[in-house]
């Protein structure tokens, strides 16, 4: 019965919509003044226009094809992206599936190319096929080609041809040069400059730093629009890094969803599609990752003043690298407290070697062991270091790939990320700083037949668009093995004293 009142409810609002529609279009085409001047108001009020004449789709409805009558949260939506267009501002849209988000910027694009002269609209999603596929309502461009189709003459342009003018990943405006355009996965940002730009499941790309490079010259506004991928991936990195605004759609914002829809989701879908999907939770959208999102904050909210450290080693870990989007990241870490966290690209050998010497004289007390990952650009930096400046106790490389000395993990670098999981168990300190949260939070895990973990490799986290945990590496590396010192230090109840500690 509940069902049906809404079902009737519904119909008795589209009657409605379709009897105010029929209203304003017999005055418009009464006095060619009155629709001039909608043509001038509409050129600044999208979501008037979008409310006024707009048309979408549902197959879960009969009829399918019904007004777009917009609720408030996605009117919202449309001034966000009218206020990012005009002001030339990036943005990004975080939000719950079936919310209408795509829909509403398929219709700003359309507006847009309806009403502002020889704009260049482009749209990206990670596979062609999500972007444009003829006859199918999925595809973000067969969306607008049904929004134009059933727009009043009035509101098409003059000359329009849908077989001629909407094409394949294009629309064109034969009327005022304006168009529409689209591309599917690595080909994002190839297509030349744009006035805007949409980048829909912009958290699954398979290799987001390569999109991000092409489209960083092609347009001043990039609307990037997904729901959460885990931690590590650029969507989740730009969306906290506090550079651009974000616009949060979810399904609490939806009058179509309450209570009992989400709770129905819940049991009919695992925990983490409801986290990915519904809940916007970056933390739980992904499953076995190997550092706990809850424990690094945890970290975050510590004081270093409030863990007492004076007896500890310091220790620097050293994570190389020197082309590409890589960092060499250095982390300097006393015991329960991360003292500075910094990275570097593009840097030579000898470069780093320098900037390496510079952090140990400036420690406030003696360094006991500086660790380096020595694969690839490493191992010339432990060379040089031992050649030059200091002894093999204190500097020490090692591979990630060799075997770990724990029997619950398969590789070197498994078991000092598994060291590093243990430590943050702790009460520990450290800054949040350069993507530190993404860089410990993105990383999982699988469990080899023989029972033991297995981080994925740097590779591996790339082709889910996870960016390489450098920083998270070089952290991890303060716990290549157990450190021995011997150091002088003060107690608040007695004279100097001496210790010697060995531990992590």
């Amino acid at each position: 019965m509940v069902v049906l009142c809404k079902l009737r409810g519904m119909c008795t609002v589209m009657s409605n919509k379709y009897f105010e529609r029929s209203q304003k279009l017999e005055k418009l085409r009464s006095d060619p003044k009155l629709l001039a001047g909608a043509w001038k108001y509409y050129e600044t009020h999208p979501s008037d226009f979008i409310s006024d004449w707009g048309m979408t789709f549902d197959p879960r409805v009969r009829p399918s094809n019904i007004p777009f009558i917009l609720f408030p949260k996605q009117i919202e939506l449309i001034d966000f992206l009218y206020d990012k267009y005009i002001n030339d501002k990036d943005g990004m849209i975080e939000k719950t599936r079936d919310c209408g988000a795509t829909w509403v910027c398929s219709a700003f694009s359309v507006w847009l190319w309806i009403f502002h002269s020889d704009q260049s609209i482009g749209w990206g999603s990670r596979k062609a096929s999500l972007v444009d596929t003829l006859g199918d309502l999925d595809s973000i461009f067969e969306k607008m080609r049904m929004f134009i189709r059933q727009l009043p003459a009035e509101f098409i342009p003059a000359g329009y041809q849908e077989r001629v003018h909407a094409t394949t990943m294009k629309i064109i405006n034969p009327e005022n040069g304006s168009s529409i355009t689209g591309e599917g996965g690595d080909d994002i940002g190839r297509g030349g400059r744009k006035s805007i730009y949409f980048k829909d499941e912009s958290a699954f790309y398979e290799r987001p730093e390569k999109i991000e490079a092409a489209l960083s010259q092609n347009s001043n506004v990039k609307i990037d629009i997904s729901t959460p991928n885990g931690n590590g991936n650029p969507f989740c990195i730009k969306r906290f890094a506090g550079a651009i605004d974000v616009f949060t759609f979810n399904w609490r914002d939806d009058p179509r969803k309450d209570q009992a829809w989400y709770d129905n989701q819940v049991r009919l879908l695992s925990p983490t599609i409801v986290a990915q999907e519904i809940d916007i939770n970056y933390d739980a959208s992904v499953d076995n990752t190997l550092i706990d999102p809850v424990a690094v904050d945890r970290a975050f909210a510590v004081n270093p003043s409030d863990v007492d450290n004076r007896a500890a080693p310091v220790i620097l870990g050293v994570d190389p690298a020197r082309y590409g989007s890589d960092r060499t990241a250095i982390v300097c870490r006393q015991g329960r407290i991360v003292h500075f966290v910094e990275t570097y690209t593009q840097k030579s050998i000898t470069e780093l070697e320098g900037i390496i010497v510079q952090h140990v004289n400036n420690l406030p007390r003696p360094i006991s062991k500086i660790f380096i990952d020595e694969g690839g650009l490493g191992a010339g930096l432990v060379d040089n270091l031992l050649d030059r400046y200091y002894d093999r106790d204190l500097v020490k490389g090692f591979q990630f790939g060799a075997k770990s000395n724990r029997p619950d993990s398969k590789l070197f670098r498994t078991q000092i990320w598994m060291e590093m999981r243990d430590w943050f168990d702790t009460t520990v300190s450290i800054e949040d700083k350069l993507g530190m949260r993404s860089d410990l939070c993105s990383l999982q895990y699988s469990i080899t037949r023989d029972g033991q973990y297995l981080l994925e490799s740097k590779d591996e986290a790339k082709k889910r668009g996870v960016k390489s945990p450098d920083v998270g590496d070089a952290l991890a590396l303060t716990f290549a093995e157990p450190v021995a010192i011997v150091d002088n230090y003060y107690y608040e109840d007695t004279n100097q004293g001496r210790s010697s500690v060995t531990g992590y």
